[in-house]
């Protein structure tokens, strides 16, 4: 318990002998916002693609189950060596959005294969284009699951931008890896709980978001989303350009 007393009374100190807290817990900020932004340009898009066609989701699957399996940390010091040591932001960028692409795929098709057929055979039958299906129907239903995805994504990554203080590019890690060097118990103790304290601040604004966004009219009329997966697939399938 004294050690526990003693990080707190470092936290509250502002982390005497080191990087300001404020600036470290901005550099996390900064490197997981860009990261998953970056993700999200890629992934989001081809999810919605998975979804709407319901083609290419095994490959999807297939990819996602690989990245997810490839060790952060690993992949971060191999990038580092094969771009130079000029370009270490640039790796940890990489490493992180390898990192968010899996959650964000995921829940970008799973929202629009959740959604019953029902609701989008309705949308046919009063002739609506399949852009009008894509963006009245399927992305706003859809949002609440890709919203869910983003939150898995953000938490990973802010969780895992630790490590970037191990190639000296700060963060709430370094006072993790600054502790470990100095043998100072406090620091690194401190130096978790500040980062657990961000994933949980993060967790419960994504949460929020998540409940606030769902469609009133889902809220009133009950669920639109299939009981079973094979009810979903049974849909007609229309090219997104048709």
């Amino acid at each position: 318990m004294n050690l526990f007393a003693e990080a707190f009374a470092w936290i509250f100190n502002g982390a005497p002998g080191s990087n300001p807290i404020g600036e470290a817990t901005l550099q996390q900020l900064v490197y997981t916002a860009l990261s998953v932004l970056v993700a999200a340009i890629i992934a989001i898009p081809t999810g919605w693609y998975i979804g709407h066609t319901g083609k290419g989701r095994e490959v999807a699957v297939a990819i996602s189950g690989a990245a997810r399996a490839i060790p952060s940390f690993g992949l971060l010091i191999l990038l580092v060596l094969l771009l130079g040591v000029v370009h270490k932001p640039e790796a940890a960028v990489i490493t992180f959005v390898v990192l968010a692409i899996p959650s964000l795929l995921a829940g970008a098709y799973t929202g629009f294969e959740a959604i019953d057929a029902r609701v989008i055979d309705a949308g046919r039958s009063m002739g609506m284009t399949e852009w009008q299906i894509l963006w009245r129907i399927e992305v706003p239903l859809g949002l609440p699951l890709l919203v869910g995805g983003i939150r898995a994504a953000s938490l990973q990554v802010v969780a895992t931008v630790t490590i970037a203080a191990y190639i000296g590019l700060g963060g709430l890690g370094q006072y993790i890896i600054t502790g470990l060097a100095l043998q100072q118990l406090e620091v690194i103790i401190g130096g978790a709980i500040l980062v657990a304290a961000l994933a949980l601040i993060m967790d419960g604004l994504f949460a929020l978001l998540q409940h606030a966004i769902v469609p009133r009219g889902v809220r009133a009329a009950g669920s639109v989303f299939a009981t079973s997966p094979k009810k979903r697939r049974r849909r007609a399938v229309v090219p997104v350009d048709a």
